[in-house]
């Protein structure tokens, strides 16, 4: 049996979000702001936090700095009680500066910080990938994780964010993991296409794209079907963090073995909840909370189209 559900591998970081009128710069050289914040965030950090805050037995492994970013990290997950290894992160720990406008729109100047070229060493996170039931990967410098985990039966999940299908950072993740998700952000009207060719090109029995306020898209046995967002059941402040709860509620749903349209609720479900909060990953949704959405959606929510 697996000392752990899901193995989180890379993705911690620290927001320092602007809430700013719109995501437009004024023609003046200054704009006095509401209060600036750091937050505990990006993507692996998210997707670990929300699975420990469903329940499931959850370990994250990272680089983290020895920087007062790297401390604040470590007390959040010291606070939650999250299960989590680290070593020292050369370039000290990443970070990001976000925008955010008055109806919750984002955008991120990010800095990833980690040297060009650099992987974590195999020693550190591949004995790890031995005592999981899924390794989620939110990092392309752990190359070495995806023959060790298929060779011991492991499912595997990534995030490739808004991959444009063309780049070649995202390239072997999108190729090797067992579900893939990604933002339709950086190609809407050819969004379709990337996804089939995920599927297509590599081993993704399932393919997942976000597209905000439109919903999703899911693709499965070569077909896709599109789902709504879900309503959501407290004004939209920040949408910050929303994509990463909307892949940790679908996920726990699929390791479950449920229906992917069960998946797909549950993650409209949690994104929508995400939204509703200041800051990246701040709340959290739980088992019941979610459960209890689910069943107040289920019975408007469904597919849009199919094709």
């Amino acid at each position: 049996m697996a000392d752990f559900d899901v193995l989180v591998l890379g993705g911690a970081g620290v927001d320092t979000i602007v809430r700013v009128p719109e995501l437009k710069l004024p023609a003046s050289d200054v704009l006095s702001v509401p209060p600036i914040r750091d937050y505990v965030a990006h993507s692996g950090n998210g997707v670990a936090l929300g699975f420990h805050a469903l329940g499931l037995r959850t370990r994250f492994a990272d680089l983290l700095g020895d920087d007062a970013f790297g401390a604040l990290i470590r007390a959040r997950y010291a606070a939650v009680g999250l299960d989590h290894v680290s070593i020292p992160a050369p370039n000290g720990t990443p970070r990001s500066v976000n925008l955010v406008d008055a109806a919750g729109r984002r955008f991120s100047f990010f800095d990833g910080r980690h040297p060009d070229g650099y992987r974590f060493p195999e020693d550190f996170y591949l004995p790890l990938v031995e005592r999981a039931a899924h390794v989620h990967v939110a990092t392309d410098r752990t190359p070495a994780v995806w023959a060790a985990a298929r060779a011991r039966g492991i499912t595997t999940s990534t995030d490739v964010h808004a991959w444009n299908g063309v780049d070649d950072w995202a390239r072997p993740m999108a190729s090797e993991a067992d579900v893939v998700f990604l933002s339709s952000a950086a190609v809407p009207s050819a969004i379709d296409d990337v996804m089939r060719a995920i599927a297509a090109g590599g081993r993704a029995s399932v393919v997942v794209a976000t597209e905000g306020d439109l919903g999703c898209r899911v693709l499965a046995d070569s077909t896709i079907t599109r789902y709504p967002v879900a309503a959501p059941s407290r004004p939209v402040v920040d949408s910050n963090g929303a994509g990463d709860a909307f892949s940790t509620a679908f996920m726990s749903r699929w390791l479950d073995g449920r229906p992917l349209p069960e998946c797909a609720l549950a993650g409209a479900v949690s994104g929508a909840f995400a939204c509703g909060a200041v800051g990246t990953h701040e709340e959290l949704i739980s088992s019941d909370a979610l459960a209890a959405g689910m069943a107040s959606a289920s019975s408007t929510w469904g597919p849009r189209v199919s094709d």
